[in-house]
């Protein structure tokens, strides 16, 4: 395909949508459970109908989240670390990874593709071809949305799971006593931005650290099949994602559970690339962790007892405990207890998307 290339928004769906989508119906794997419970797909993308399809069949809770991408006005992809096949990518995942922290399983995935006259079919390919690639990725196929001009390139989209009747896993059953686990590390998206923007170089940063803290940035991960273990297990109480930073989800869940969270710093995982920059920007290594950086992690609490039974299924980290005092607060090493450092993200009107994006 020749970058020179401009075609127009039926074109584009005729040859870059249908193509890249093909055969959904016949690629999709029903979701079966219980009983009669059963999903099927009956008409995706590739059928150009003007809705996708789904056939249910028993008991389901349907899980629905929309998730929007700043498109051009992402910092990183400004700055030359992002394309636009990674945009594509970024845009399913932050999607999915709020099907995941409910522990449904993905179904389908509505994208808005919203491009600039200037932008050639060649470069709105390579968008679509993240979103096709991260959606078969994660299980959970593209079928349907919408495309068409605009001033900017806009990317939305919105995921859709199913999980059992019951199953869905939510903020507001935390309990007292119950541990509070994390998935995997978090503050490599944040420490890569902070890195990046200070506008500081370090050589060996640069060679040994850097592509590990871009990852998340260009190839984050929703972790679905966590979420499943954890919808599965019966026994989690509250589940979320890290998606607006680790601090900012230790505060939601104990403030929509009504409790307390104690975080004990030595039990927090610092991965080696957060440190190194921490190190070089003189910051304190948990203000990267703890703070607004996106790195799709999920956050749980179960009962103390059940820990060792999930840890068989699961990898993850305890990093503190629920408690019936309501605040969180991170207890350090040498026992002092502090407000949890980092700067939580937060929607203000005057947000302009540089600190996160």
């Amino acid at each position: 395909m020749s970058d020179g290339v401009f075609s127009d928004e039926p074109t584009r769906l005729a040859d870059t949508i249908v193509r890249i989508f093909a055969d959904q119906v016949g690629s999709f794997t029903p979701v079966t459970g219980p009983g009669r419970n059963r999903v099927e797909l009956v008409a995706g993308a590739d059928a150009q109908d003007d809705c996708a399809v789904f056939r249910f069949s028993g008991d389901h809770e349907l899980v629905v989240g929309s998730d929007y991408v700043r498109g051009p006005k992402f910092r990183l992809y400004e700055m030359g670390h992002l394309d636009e096949y990674d945009l594509g990518h970024y845009l399913v995942a932050a999607n999915v990874s709020d099907i995941a922290a409910m522990g449904a399983k993905p179904i389908g995935l509505l994208s808005v593709v919203r491009y600039p006259p200037e932008m050639t079919d060649l470069v709105f390919t390579r968008v679509m071809e993240g979103i096709r690639d991260a959606c078969a990725l994660f299980g959970c196929p593209n079928v349907g949305g919408d495309i068409g001009g605009a001033e900017r390139l806009i990317l939305t989209a919105s995921a859709f799971g199913v999980c059992p009747a019951g199953g869905s896993l939510l903020r507001s059953g935390a309990k007292p006593g119950d541990v509070v686990c994390l998935t995997a590390p978090t503050g490599l998206a944040g420490a890569a931005m902070a890195y990046l923007r200070a506008g500081v170089p370090d050589a060996s940063i640069d060679q040994d650290h850097l592509k590990t803290a871009l990852t998340n940035w260009k190839r984050p991960v929703a972790r679905v099949g966590e979420g499943l273990v954890l919808s599965g297990s019966g026994v989690v109480t509250s589940c979320q994602d890290t998606s607006d930073g680790l601090k900012a989800t230790l505060e939601s869940i104990a403030r929509a559970s009504g409790i307390g969270i104690e975080v004990h710093e030595e039990a927090v995982p610092v991965p080696a690339a957060v440190n190194a920059i921490a190190s070089h920007l003189d910051l304190d290594p948990l203000v990267l962790v703890m703070g607004d950086s996106v790195d799709f992690e999920l956050v749980f609490t179960a009962p103390a007892e059940v820990e060792e039974s999930l840890a068989e299924r699961l990898d993850f980290h305890r990093i503190g405990v629920v408690t019936e005092q309501e605040g969180v607060v991170l207890v350090r090493a040498d026992g002092r207890r502090t407000g949890l450092p980092g700067k939580a993200w937060r929607h203000t009107p005057d947000e302009t998307g540089d600190r996160r994006t």
